[in-house]
């Protein structure tokens, strides 16, 4: 039979092919719009933030804030620089009022500013470095001409004491005056030359450094007979305080360094205190903080227009169309090859045939799952015939009986007496037997099988399932036990459970030969039902819970059982949300496992 075709407008290739071209539209509208205003936006960036391309500026006015208590003086620096970079250079107080301005334009009011030029909170970004406070700050830490003498001194004698040791240096004079050795080459010899020179203090210098330690101090609340000690490098020494009046540094017997035995989170603390301790210092000493703009010359606010020129239009246009020929070609080619393992499982469906597809993609898994699908409704459909037969069968047997007595009866052949009647009732008992087993079996595969949870004694009913079948074990010459480890309580429907166990019991008298035994054991939420019966072979071990499925086909209904016995058990199981499994040793006997999880032992 030949597969119908897809009308076009419902074809997957022309689903998909839309689906493809719009998403490719609206990405390379959206790319090209994106990357129009990320251009634009960079532009705009870079004269709102002019200070990223001119970092001169920046650097040029921290350092005249840091050596200057006001900006009184920075218009001159600020018109020469303005002129040399072709910019327009303004200073503002932060409440947006004119310090400085190279040259006229419209109002920045309502500008971005390129940065805030603050000595004392430098912008890291900018400068780099993790220190927040321009070294050009020195105020009350810069030495005096009179002292230096000292420091450049000491500072050559170090320098004599460094090459002694053959390694190479150089000196230089920091914003405070103060003379740094800077090794060429890390050596500890070396080093401890140059420390002398790192510790020693002039008397303005200890005084400002005491004040800050105090300050410091009181800052991080340190007990009272401590206080801190920083040296001209501003790292702190935590120490013992001493008796007031001695020199500049006879108050302090440093004990430990706050940076080296503090614990990591700490240290942010105590930098954070001295730091805010050194910056009130200085801040009589700098000049305010002020708003820096930079822009074109004669511009307002901070603002470029950005046009495509004719060229990028048409250049983004041919990217634009190329984009969607190349997406369209290539959803056409993957969508055929996407429909046509499809038709050929349409084709394998339609004519009931396995699809001849290979693939290891979701397709693949498709035509393995027909496949799948096939296979198991062949092998329903012959179970179901069987179920039919068997059906039949069984229910024919108590039939014929039951006619065959009733028309010996009518024709005056059988005696209509009590036995007559007894053998009537017997075949209609195994008659509503095998309904009830066929029902509760029709319920489990329809869903519909329910249960009725409640606490139950596993072994009150271990002792009534036993004596449910005590006369039959003693007619067959079999010895049956209960066992039960501990006194379990269960949460299950005992009715269903007795049905469940007993199935398995009289299953096991069955098949258990004279002088044998079987024992029905429960611990925690496990019951097992174990027999020394002959056993099953591990052939047909798998099959013991098919329907009406019997190890010896010749034997009758009378000595096999109806074959439902155990498919009602297993169900039964199920319906607990447990599990009913086998075990077998031909000649040995067999043991039924029940496990029903999640369940609570416990000891009445």
């Amino acid at each position: 039979m030949r597969a119908a075709r897809v009308p076009l407008r419902h074809s997957l290739v022309t689903r998909l092919l839309v689906t493809s071209v719009l998403i490719a539209i609206a990405a390379t509208v959206a790319t090209a719009w994106l990357a129009a205003r990320t251009a634009t936006r960079a532009i705009t960036q870079e004269q709102g933030r002019s200070l990223t391309a001119e970092k001169g500026v920046y650097d040029l006015l921290t350092g005249y804030a840091a050596t200057h208590a006001d900006w009184s003086g920075a218009g001159g620096l600020i018109d020469a620089r303005a002129a040399e970079l072709g910019r327009r250079i303004t200073l503002m107080t932060p409440d947006r009022t004119v310090i400085a301005d190279s040259g006229g334009g419209s109002s920045l009011r309502t500008a971005r500013p390129s940065a805030l030029v603050d000595p004392l909170a430098l912008d890291l970004g900018l400068v780099g470095g993790d220190e927040r406070i321009d070294a050009r700050a020195a105020g009350p830490f810069r030495v005096p001409a009179a002292e230096r003498p000292l420091l450049q001194k000491a500072a050559s004698d170090a320098l004599a004491c460094v090459r002694g040791t053959g390694i190479g240096a150089t000196v230089e004079q920091l914003p405070s005056g103060r003379p740094a050795i800077t090794l060429a080459t890390p050596d500890p010899a070396a080093a401890g030359c140059v420390s002398s020179l790192r510790d020693l203090t002039t008397r303005s210098e200890a005084k400002a450094l005491r004040t800050l330690g105090r300050s410091t101090a009181r800052c991080l609340k340190i007990p009272v007979n401590y206080t801190v000690y920083v040296a001209p490098d501003f790292s702190a020494v935590l120490g013992k305080s001493g008796i007031d009046g001695g020199g500049p540094q006879d108050q302090i017997v440093p004990s430990e360094s706050l940076f080296q035995s503090t614990r990591t989170k700490d240290v942010a603390r105590i930098r954070t205190c001295l730091d805010s301790s050194r910056r009130a210092m200085l801040r009589k000493y700098v000049a305010p903080p002020a708003l820096l703009f930079v822009t074109d010359p004669g511009a307002g606010a901070d603002r470029t227009r950005f046009t495509l020129s004719p060229a990028n239009t048409a250049r983004i246009v041919a990217t634009t169309g190329a984009v969607l020929l190349v997406t369209i070609v290539v959803t056409v080619l993957v969508g055929r090859r996407l429909v046509r393992p499809l038709r050929a499982l349409t084709v394998a469906a339609d004519q009931h045939t396995p699809a001849a597809v290979s693939r290891q993609d979701e397709i693949g898994l498709l035509a393995r799952a027909l496949h799948d699908s096939a296979e198991r409704r062949d092998r329903a459909e012959t179970q179901r015939r069987a179920m039919v037969s068997d059906v039949a069968h069984e229910l024919r047997t108590p039939l014929t009986n039951i006619r065959s007595w009733l028309e010996a009866a009518q024709d005056d052949l059988a005696p209509t007496d009590a036995q007559l009647l007894t053998l009537l009732h017997e075949e209609a008992v195994q008659l509503q037997h095998i309904i009830d087993d066929l029902s509760d079996l029709a319920a489990a595969d329809a869903g519909t099988l329910r249960v009725h949870p409640a606490p139950t004694v596993l072994r009150d009913l271990l002792a009534q399932v036993a004596e449910a079948h005590r006369a039959a074990a003693d007619t067959a010459g079999v010895r049956l036990e209960t066992a039960t480890d501990g006194d379990p309580v269960l949460r299950a429907d005992p009715v269903r459970l007795r049905q469940l166990l007993g199935n398995l019991v009289s299953n096991a008298i069955r098949y258990t030969p004279p002088g044998g035994s079987v024992t029905v054991r429960a611990h925690g939420s496990t019951i097992t039902v174990r027999d020394t019966g002959v056993g099953i072979s591990p052939d047909n071990l798998p099959k013991i819970f098919d329907r009406f499925w019997r190890a010896d086909t010749s034997r009758s209904r009378a000595t096999g059982g109806s074959g439902l016995g155990l498919p009602i058990a297993r169900k039964l199981a199920e319906a607990h949300g447990g599990t009913l499994t086998a075990d077998s040793t031909p000649g040995a006997g067999t043991t039924f496992t029940v496990r029903l999880p999640g369940q609570e032992n416990r000891a009445l």
